[in-house]
Order: C-alpha cells, then structure tokens, then sequence
C-alpha cells in the first residue's frame, strides 16, 4: 500500500507491551506500524522487559522506550497525560489477564494502564494468554467490561500455546492487529456531514406508577451503532428508551425517552433533518389501554383483565414521511420465520434495509454482547449474512452496509 493511500500515516500510535511470550511479536508489529508511516511509541510494563529488551523496541520505533513514572538517573518525568493527548490510538498487545484485570478495574500501578486511563483515543486490546486463564470467568468478565468502555477487543486465534497446550489465547499476528488499526483509520470521517437518528432500547408502557409493560432489550446493539456512527464523523441523534449500565457516547445527542409515544414524538422531530435513521429500539407494540394514577392493589381493585391497544408504529410514520434521498434502517427480532417476517416488514414499512436477528441463535438477541445478523435490501441486492461477533463489530458491519447503498 503506498503512503498516499496508507491510513496509518502520520498517526500517533502508543503501543502497550505487557509480560507475556507474545511480547516478542510486538517487535514486529512495531516495525509494521513504524513502515506503514505511523509515528510509535512504546509503554512496557516491568514484566515486558523480562521478554524483549527496550533497547529491540526503541531501535524499531526510533523512540524512547518508557517502562517507569521517571526516569531515575535524570528524574525526567514521563507525563501520562500527554501520551493520552498525542495519541490517535492505543494498542495493547500483548495483553496479559494481570494486564485486563488492572484496566477493567482502573489500577494504575504502572505507566501502561496510568496511560490508558488518561488515553482520549481509540483503544485497542489483543488478549494473549494460556487456554485456562482466557476461558476463566474473571478474565471473561473483565474483557466483557472493557467492551462496555468502548474498548475494541481484538480476538485472540487458537493453536499451540506457549504450555504446548492447544486452545483460544493465541494474541492475533501482526499484519491482523495492523490492518484492524488501518481499517479503523479508513473509515473515520466517512459519515462526516451526515446526520444519523439512532433509536435504542426498550419502552415501558406504565400501567399504574410502580408497573409497566416491556421487554429484555437492553440497548447495547443501538449505542454501538450510535459509537460508531460518531466515531465515523456522523452528527448523531440518539433516542434511547430506559437502560443501565451503558457508558455515555462523546458527542452523541441523548434523547431520553419512556414510552413508544415519546420515542415516535423524538425520531420524528429527529427524522425532519436526518440522512439515516436506524431503528434499533424494542419498542412495545402495545400499551394499556387505561394508566390508574395510583398503584393497584389487589386487596382493593378489581382488576380481572388489562386491556390493551397498540402502539403507534414508528417504522411506518418515518418511511411514509420519508423523503427522496433518506436512508430508513428497521430491525427484526424473531423467534421463528425470521427472514419471512422481516421480508414483510421491510416493504410494508418503506423500509431500506432491514437488520434480522433470532433469538434461536445461540448468542443473539437481548442482554448479550454478541450478535448474528443478516441485513436484506428492499432494492433486491443480495442478502448480507454477518456470522457472531462482538455488537461492536456488528455495529461497524451494519454501518458498512448503509454506506453501500
């Protein structure tokens, strides 16, 4: 690839080398970023340097390699918080299960994870461990929880292992850490100018002020659509439905929203300015007919039925409003005939594309941090099976596809 088309040049790279066999790909993967143009600085933790000297590291990077706080002849301090600024990605690789718990846990004992805290950029982790500890539940937890930080994991590959054993732990080669970061560089910037409504999360249809009618969804497919978009230069409007436990999105617009009513009164404010809307919310299809203004009670109330009507539809309200130009995004959560139903949907509602997930695939669905998917176009291009994966790498998937057409 020539420099001209070569998204790593020119980016500031702080690439992170904790204490694991692994430790000698990063030279490698040093001299991959440094050839591609990119400028690399290098963090070992005290365990690293027990693998690869940092003389090998700063040779390859033409850089100072920082292993401590200072440096102890000089007293020169090494400003975290600076590597945080200068930095247009972070790349730990390898990383160790010490090296995740620390991070997922904020302990910052060593330049390495003080640098990641203080790291306003991209941050990228390529687990490398032995079989046993990458299964473990503590490190599977803790990956989990730097997904939830807006991390991107890059997976490990299975073989032999440093133990002779055979298994997932494997740290990702080289050339695959390399290309995620130059995908990544590619495509930010390529939604810029374009406004993006994104619905997320359940809705919650009350019937009296402590109960409510909803659903499982917990919003995680729809704010890491809403990431990305953003991080690809969109101006995002999200309309999210009750959640927890999800972290902010920098420069994401916020809707707060309860019920299906208010989130069609928020998308189609949204949707007068929007390029795209993506229609991942779980919005209940019906809500009581009545509210009580105060809590029922059995003792007292009689209530032997609960009558319902339906829910407004925002699918059909945006794609009957949409206009020459807009790109309209649904999705399908089935539990069986899941391409036949989304078929439906797809042309009953105006839609573009429609976005197809069952609940029979093990991984998929509601409350996980996984998903498998297949995207159908209304203009009869061909379908897109995207097999389990993260919902961040889902999210970068669907968004490939918009841009498609």
């Amino acid at each position: 690839m020539s420099h001209a088309t070569e998204p790593l040049q020119g980016k500031h790279i702080v690439l992170g080398i904790t204490g694991g066999i692994a430790a000698y790909k990063a030279a490698v993967l040093t001299r991959l970023l440094v050839k591609a143009g990119a400028e690399v600085q290098v963090i070992m933790t005290p365990a690293a340097r027990e693998f690869i000297t940092p003389l090998t590291l700063a040779t390859l990077s033409g850089k100072g390699v920082i292993t401590e706080f200072f440096t102890a002849n000089t007293g020169e301090w090494h400003s975290h918080v600076s590597l945080g600024l200068w930095a247009d990605a972070m790349v730990i690789a390898p990383a160790t299960a010490c090296t995740i718990g620390k991070m997922a846990h904020g302990i910052a004992d060593n330049m390495l994870v003080t640098s990641y805290l203080s790291c306003r950029a991209q941050v990228f982790v390529a687990p490398a461990m032995d079989l046993d500890m990458m299964a473990h539940p503590s490190t599977v937890a803790n990956i989990k929880r730097l997904r939830s930080y807006g991390n991107i994991i890059i997976e490990p590959g299975e073989g032999e292992l440093a133990s002779h054993l055979v298994g997932k732990g494997r740290m990702a080669e080289p050339e695959e850490i390399a290309d995620t970061l130059r995908s990544f560089f590619a495509s930010s910037g390529d939604l810029a100018g374009k406004h993006i409504l994104i619905t997320a999360g359940p809705t919650y249809e009350r019937i009296d002020p402590v109960r409510f009618i909803g659903n499982f969804s917990t919003g995680k497919m729809g704010y890491a659509i809403a990431n990305e978009a953003a991080r690809r230069g969109a101006q995002v409007t999200l309309v999210s439905g009750p959640v927890s436990g999800l972290s902010a999105i920098p420069g994401v617009n916020v809707v707060n929203v309860e019920s299906a009513r208010q989130m069609l009164a928020a998308a189609t404010e949204a949707w007068k300015t929007a390029d795209v809307a993506v229609l991942a919310a779980a919005v209940a299809d019906y809500r009581p007919e009545h509210q009580a203004d105060t809590k029922i009670k059995r003792e007292t109330d009689d209530v032997a039925s609960l009558p319902l009507v339906q829910n407004p539809d925002i699918a059909a309200t945006l794609g009957a409003a949409k206009r020459p130009g807009q790109v309209l995004v649904g999705f399908a959560l089935e539990t069986n005939n899941a391409i036949e139903y989304a078929i439906g949907k797809l042309q009953r509602k105006h839609l573009d594309m429609i976005v197809v997930n069952s609940l029979a695939d093990a991984g998929a669905g509601f409350g996980v941090d996984t998903n498998k998917v297949a995207i159908l176009y209304a203009d009869g291009r061909p379908s897109v099976n995207i097999p389990l994966e993260s919902k961040c790498d889902v999210a970068a998937d669907i968004i490939n596809n918009i841009l498609a057409l």
